[in-house]
């Protein structure tokens, strides 16, 4: 038997406590404040865009977006046309190494368990934008640094702008 000085295994039990809440919680995104200077135009815009509300199946500012939503209507601007899902946006578009992504370029996450499930706009400095959830609200920019979105990052897929 293993002898531990007094004290000792309670503290391993509120840790075990402690890191199991934690994974519980929903991961703490903070809004980012990026400026749109010397951006490619779907980026420029899509910063523009920020505040609008998370709508399930929509994709247009004035009844708020999904994420596949949102990058689909944004790069329509540009004179690109999309596929409307996430899995078909994969899928069709060119890989890009992740050392090699430039703003403006896609990136896709794992989000609920299923390949491509989530998708936004890689802006700069390891930052892009896109449209969450219903829980977050809103169009904004998050982090790929952020712990929730590095576990989830699939790949980055780059649209053709004439």
């Amino acid at each position: 038997m293993i002898s531990y000085p007094k004290g000792v295994p309670l503290i391993f039990l509120f840790l075990a406590i402690m890191l199991l809440a934690g994974c519980a919680s929903t991961p703490e995104i903070k809004p980012l404040l990026v400026q749109p200077a010397a951006q490619p135009g779907a980026v420029t815009y899509a910063l523009s865009l920020q505040g609008v509300p998370y709508r399930y199946g929509k994709e247009s500012p004035e009844e708020g977006f999904d994420c596949s939503g949102f990058v689909r209507y944004v790069y329509k601007k540009q004179g690109v046309n999309l596929p409307r899902t996430v899995k078909d946006m994969a899928r069709t578009l060119s890989p890009v190494a992740i050392n090699d992504v430039h703003s403006g370029d896609l990136v896709f996450f794992n989000t609920n368990g299923q390949s491509f499930s989530h998708v936004g706009i890689y802006v700069n400095n390891d930052n892009f934008i896109h449209a969450p959830s219903q829980q977050t609200g809103h169009v904004l920019v998050s982090s790929l640094k952020n712990n929730y979105w590095q576990k989830r990052f699939i790949g980055a897929r780059r649209p053709r702008v004439r």
